[in-house]
């Protein structure tokens, strides 16, 4: 059997050295102080005023938060912006139709008078963060009664945001960060014209579609190309042909270099959410009840908007957004807790609250602050976990089921007017709901509408516990002796709400009463009003004991390892994290690869599966190798890669920036073993899925013949010398590994090295047991003193 060391320098040779995840999702505004030496340590090249400044254009300058809930990019002076495919989609969805199906054919401009308008679509920039943690939290501490502290705390919120945004056009928010131990100011300028530029069919832009969905290794050409547009003047501006494209800040520069196996990696974007610091009742609570109910409930949706979608291209390009909002998380609730179990996260919380118990007993102001606090965890969550099926069925069947129960609860400001009688309100609440109306019906078909409808509430009546089913259900049912499908054959046909022409001609002389007594407004009502005023007022009261609880936990972890670097949750503000690009094992006998081809995506091509589709054009390109000069070096095409990244939703759209600041890909998504990720970071399987960017630039150039839109790109490329640096620095870190596994195992110089294949390992390991003081190495000479 080979010695042990003999293993160990062998696998050193023969396995490249993987990097230790950066966990954490941090404030570019702190990395100056918290990150930056460990960032340049991992090969960054930039400064952090570099990447965060109010005072000149820095990387944060070309990052925006699109529409609420994706991030974007900006990649050209000219104001072209890179987004995720799936973050655009209701976009592209909205333009698309059987005559223009730019879901399944794509759409690319060849000029801006082609570029087309999205109304209500929308960016935000990041002009500053502050730390307002003092003047929010003056004079309070922990004796402050907790009605008095909320009051407080939004009276100092609303005088902060008034006072920073006074006589500018921005617009603030001072949020929360460790359950509410600090708070920072957000100043950010909005800009309401965003323009589609160009996106792949959807057998690019989703190849693979819900099967691939947050699995590696994967094929997808998530992207898609916006463009930001201002006043003449620059300034934002609603919609006006007018409108000239935006000059940002800053835009990134595109590398055509691609990546390798521990190249540095950088994510700046707006991740949603996370709960990293949730205790193991939360984790229980996710395991046993809510994430089961709401895979449940959304896969009885999906089966039937397949149904329904498998057979009409028309009800497939308009219900293609709803859907893939539905399977999104679908999936991922699935793969969370599968994870969950899998990583042992429940055990591992138990543990860290054992020491935050003897912690908490370790002093008497220790435990006036933090005894009790998982006790009122544990009992709060003893509330709270009674109601969360109802908690989920609310969610998920009824406001996400049929559409007539947000616009029926919607319609109430016109209820109250026309009550009134009050005709300057009656006008006034009928135009704001009109174009509710219009919204509601826009991707809508009576007969899906129905059959959800049916099917939510025969599951809210089978799932919920009885005495918190709203009452309107168990009414129904006896009435038309459990047929679900004759009551909602009634509610169809009867309700105002369930079908536009109705409701406009309603609208022409609203009433009261044909509110009121409208079959769809009273189900509404009933499942609406039982909620919120028989469940959630207990609820609340749990919710706050918890809020309270958590807010001290949160504190106590903080004080319990005070010289560790705590990282605050995900709540969709701008954060940075950064890592390396890498390989991983997701299992026994398993290894992934970090980056996949073309190649792989004509493996798995399947013209006969909607998911699997490869388009013509992109099999030419791939026959004649045509890839341009986004081929790699062995003249493959690079589709998608995989670094060590901590993101999460939100970041969909982020760039993968690398050490000089050079966008080399668009983030995605995350990878199926790690799907917990949100709750508990695992820094060996964490994994960041992303576009190469050399793959985005050939679609866009070679299969789209958009050269437009590369001409106004930023494109770079490092030179021969460059090459030479970066290589010499990998050696040099080679060497480092080498010093200190000599260090560790001097032993091992007298070991013989199992393979005669000549590497830079097996060169100095030679020369040092020869008593050499340096040996050549491709041309150079090194030292093979370790304490230099």
């Amino acid at each position: 059997m080979k010695n042990i060391f003999t293993i160990i320098l062998c696998v050193l040779i023969l396995t490249p050295i993987s990097k230790k995840a950066d966990e954490g999702m941090w404030l570019p505004m702190l990395i100056e102080r918290l990150n930056i030496d460990d960032m340049h340590a991992m090969g960054l090249q930039l400064t952090a005023e570099e990447i965060y400044s109010i005072n000149q254009a820095s990387l944060k300058d070309a990052i925006v938060s699109f529409n609420g809930y994706c991030t974007g990019e900006m990649i050209s002076s000219t104001g072209l912006l890179l987004t995720n495919h799936h973050c655009g989609y209701d976009a592209i969805q909205n333009h698309s139709s059987v005559e223009n199906d730019y879901l399944g054919n794509g759409f690319w401009a060849k000029s801006h008078k082609d570029e087309l308008a999205n109304e209500g679509l929308f960016v935000d920039f990041l002009v500053r963060m502050a730390d307002v943690s003092d003047e929010v939290l003056d004079s309070i501490d922990y004796s402050t009664d907790e009605s008095t502290r909320s009051q407080m705390i939004q009276e100092r919120i609303q005088k902060i945001k008034k006072r920073e945004t006074a006589d500018t056009n921005y617009w603030a928010e001072v949020k929360s960060f460790f359950s509410g131990g600090e708070y920072y100011l957000f100043i950010y300028e909005r800009y309401n014209d965003v323009r589609l530029v160009g996106t792949p069919p959807e057998s690019i832009g989703k190849f693979g579609g819900d099967t691939d969905n947050w699995m590696w290794p994967r094929h997808t050409g998530d992207f898609a190309i916006f463009r930001v547009y201002t006043a003449p003047d620059g300034s934002p501006a609603e919609y006006r042909e007018d409108n000239i494209p935006m000059n940002p800040k800053h835009h990134l520069p595109i590398s055509l270099d691609g990546v390798e196996q521990d190249d540095f990696t950088m994510v700046l974007g707006y991740p949603g959410g996370t709960d990293r610091y949730l205790s193991s009742f939360g984790v229980q609570s996710a395991i046993n009840t809510y994430n089961p109910t709401v895979v449940k409930v959304r896969e009885a949706k999906l089966d039937i908007l397949n149904t329904y979608m498998r057979a009409d291209r028309n009800i497939n390009i308009m219900y293609a957004s709803k859907k893939a909002r539905i399977s999104n998380y679908w999936k991922y609730y699935i793969g969370q807790t599968k994870g969950l179990k899998r990583l042992r996260v429940y055990d591992k919380k138990k543990s860290l609250e054992t020491k935050f118990s003897e912690f908490a007993n370790s002093s008497e102001s220790n435990k006036n602050i933090y005894g009790n606090v998982l006790d009122d965890m544990k009992n709060a969550y003893d509330i709270t976990n009674k109601s969360i099926l109802a908690r989920v069925y609310l969610n998920e069947a009824a406001w996400g089921g049929p559409s007539f129960v947000r616009l029926a609860r919607r319609s109430e400001k016109l209820l109250d007017a026309l009550k009134e009688k009050n005709d300057t309100l009656i006008a006034e609440a009928k135009k704001a709901f009109i174009i509710e109306v219009k919204n509601n019906f826009k991707e809508y078909k009576k007969e899906i509408d129905r059959d959800i409808f049916v099917k939510m509430m025969e599951m809210y009546y089978d799932n919920v516990p009885k005495e918190q089913i709203p009452n309107i259900i168990p009414k129904m049912v006896e009435k038309y002796r459990g047929d679900y499908e004759k009551w909602g054959d009634y509610v169809y046909a009867k309700s105002i709400f369930v079908d536009e022409e109705k409701m406009m001609k309603f609208l022409d002389r609203p009433s009261a009463n044909g509110i009121e007594k409208d079959p769809a407004y009273v189900i509404q009502k009933s499942i609406l009003d039982n909620y919120f005023n028989t469940i959630m007022p207990e609820q609340r009261m749990a919710g706050k004991s918890l809020q309270v609880a958590e807010r001290l936990y949160v504190d106590g972890l903080r004080k319990m390892y005070p010289n560790d670097v705590f990282y605050p949750n995900a709540n969709f503000t701008m954060r940075l994290s950064y890592g390396t690009v890498g390989a991983y094992k997701p299992g026994d006998a398993v290894h992934y690869d970090f980056d996949t081809t073309l190649e792989g995506v004509m493996e798995k091509m399947d013209n006969q599966n909607p998911e699997f589709i490869v388009p013509e054009k992109l099999v030419e390109l791939y026959e004649s190798k045509n890839y341009g000069p986004y081929a790699n070096e062995d003249g493959d095409l690079n589709i998608c890669f995989i670094s060590n990244n901590d993101i999460t939703g939100g970041n969909s759209g982020s760039p993968v920036i690398n050490s000089k600041g050079h966008l080399i890909g668009c983030a995605f998504d995350g990878n199926w073993e790690a799907m917990s990720g949100d709750i508990a970071f695992e820094d060996e399987l964490q994994r960041t899925i992303s576009v190469d960017v050399r793959y985005i630039l050939f679609v866009i150039d070679k299969f789209a013949g958009a050269s437009n839109i590369i001409d106004e790109l930023t494109l770079v490329q490092m030179s021969d010398q460059e090459k030479a640096e970066k290589e010499e620095a990998k050696t040099l870190k080679l060497i480092d590994s080498i010093k200190s596994l000599v260090e560790e195992f001097p032993e091992i110089l007298n070991e013989t090295i199992s393979t005669s294949e000549s590497t830079f390992s097996n060169e100095f390991l030679k020369a040092r047991k020869n008593n050499q003081g340096s040996f050549e190495w491709n041309g150079k000479t090194y030292t093979t003193d370790i304490a230099q």
